[in-house]
């Protein structure tokens, strides 16, 4: 027969799932069981018998609950190490050894995710005792179980059942996960506190808590392991919140590109469909319908289309289905997929497919985040576009109204191309793309080359302003119509000239859009 090292169990939990299975199996070891308010009334409407923390204390909850746990007869017989002298001392003041401490915390992100919530309704769901109650159990886990995370009940009661104890193996890992715990639920409140002062985006003390979404099988290659954390406190259609419907695995590098695939479809409101390889666009356009869109976004680079992942911002439909079944390609991301496209697409086995729901709006996450050796990168995402009315004519020839869509188009694509970016469009489709270059004319180069014969009559966009002339000369040997680009060069004024000698429309944004 195994002799049981747990005697005590306190359990007082926010979260119940399967709270009234375990404390069952605990009661059925012989384990007491010792709970507070709502947890207790769970459990004894179960059957299970329960002692109140105020019969442990021999002091009422007071301060409308605020006030239970916060007690020597509580934190006395979680601190306690199994000593002589500790447990001489518990014996004197009457208190009896707490075992295992089962407490997950106050709702505090759903309480502050809530649209009507009110200053006054965070703070009431700031919890104290429970995260009192956590670290010093996790402290002192030697001696003490600290369970934080429902996931864990089958494990833990499997262990009490099989060997009477813990072992200090998974003592430990359970102390890991409390702290884990606390400090994420510590950087919660401090987030929410001073993004009410005006200090959400760049706080003295920058923080994250992110909760492991899945282990990848590897990193950008297969030597570098990796894993994919997502931040539970954003809501809205993206990547980390995306429902995968089909298909293998997701991988660093698919999620990298599926991520920059959304951001960029997101930017229309008209059927759009976008193509990414290695993180930057090789296919994007828009359409009355997104089966137009896609034809003539796989249209713009076919080659580099094979093992893209597409993003769209509308249903993908059968039509559209039936056109990207006929190529490879690694994941498809979408608001939704129709029966009859699904049906299509899983005929391929290891095709991702995503879905986000409605691109609506944006999502609650508001600044880019980059990792450094020894620190973060913290800024804002780029989330500006340039306006119709905001545009500056340069030139003597003002565009046309076809042509400032196109350039319009083209502008809101290059934004989200790797610097030095130039991006050449025609009738709402990209048709070269020049990305990450050292210089911008080699990039210019690059999308001319790309682009051959369809450049004629075309339009140019540049992700920053043109340090020479040298790109208009180049663009005017293709054909290119018009250009948009940032301005602000100290030699805008060869540019422009170059434009007027060769017949060329430019306007300046006043948005530069680099991209590292």
């Amino acid at each position: 027969m195994i002799m049981l090292k747990i005697k005590r169990a306190l359990i007082s939990v926010s979260d119940k799932t399967g709270l009234v299975d375990f404390a069952r199996g605990l009661a059925a070891l012989g384990i007491e069981l010792v709970s507070t308010g709502g947890t207790a009334k769970t459990l004894q409407e179960a059957g299970l018998p329960v002692l109140y923390v105020s019969q442990v204390t021999g002091f009422p909850e007071i301060l409308d609950g605020r006030v239970k746990t916060l007690h020597p007869g509580v934190h006395g017989g979680i601190l306690a190490q199994r000593t002589q002298e500790h447990l001489e001392q518990l014996k004197e003041h009457k208190i009896t050894p707490i075992d295992l401490v089962v407490v997950n915390l106050y709702p505090f992100r759903e309480t502050i995710a809530k649209p009507d919530v009110t200053l006054a309704d965070a703070i009431e769901n700031i919890d104290i005792g429970g995260p009192a109650m956590v670290r010093a159990a996790a402290k002192n886990h030697a001696y003490v179980g600290i369970v934080v995370n429902p996931a864990r009940y089958g494990q833990v009661l499997a262990a009490l059942e099989q060997e009477g104890d813990l072992s200090p193996t998974l003592r430990l890992d359970l102390a890991g996960e409390a702290f884990a715990h606390t400090a994420a639920y510590d950087t919660a409140i401090a987030n929410y506190l001073q993004g009410l002062q005006g200090q959400a985006g760049f706080p003295p003390v920058f923080s994250l808590s992110l909760v492991k979404s899945q282990d990848l099988r590897y990193g950008e290659n297969p030597h570098q392991q990796a894993a994919f954390y997502r931040d539970p406190a954003v809501t809205g259609p993206c990547i980390a919140n995306a429902e995968q419907l089909h298909g293998k695995e997701l991988s660093y590098n698919n999620i990298l590109d599926a991520n920059s695939a959304l951001e960029l479809v997101r930017e229309f409101p008209e059927p759009c469909a976008v193509i990414i390889k290695h993180n930057n666009p090789c296919g994007a356009a828009i359409a009355e319908s997104l089966a137009a869109a896609y034809q003539k976004a796989l249209a713009a680079d076919p080659v580099s289309a094979f093992g893209g992942i597409v993003a769209c911002n509308r249903q993908v439909d059968a039509a559209t289905a039936e056109q990207m079944a006929q190529i490879f390609l690694e994941a498809v991301v979408a608001p939704d997929f129709t029966d009859e496209a699904l049906a299509l697409l899983k005929q391929k086995a290891n095709l991702r497919l995503l879905k986000t729901g409605p691109l609506s709006g944006q999502t609650t996450d508001l600044l880019e985040v980059r990792k450094v050796n020894g620190g973060l990168l913290v800024q804002q995402a780029d989330r500006a576009a340039a306006a119709p009315d905001r545009l500056q004519v340069a030139t003597e020839r003002r565009p046309a109204d076809h042509e400032i869509k196109d350039l319009l188009f083209a502008m809101t694509v290059v934004k989200h191309v790797k610097s030095n970016a130039i991006v050449l469009a025609k009738d709402g489709r990209i048709i070269g793309v020049g990305a990450g270059q050292m210089n911008r004319v080699g990039a210019a180069r690059i999308a001319l080359a790309q682009a051959g014969s369809q450049a004629k009559g075309a339009v140019l966009a540049s992700d920053a302003f043109f340090p020479f002339r040298d790109t208009v000369d180049e663009a005017a040997r293709a054909g290119i119509a018009a250009i948009i680009q940032p301005g602000g060069s100290i030699r805008d004024d060869e540019s422009v000239a170059a434009c007027n000698q060769h017949g060329i429309a430019m306007v300046f944004t006043g948005l530069r859009h680099f991209k590292h």
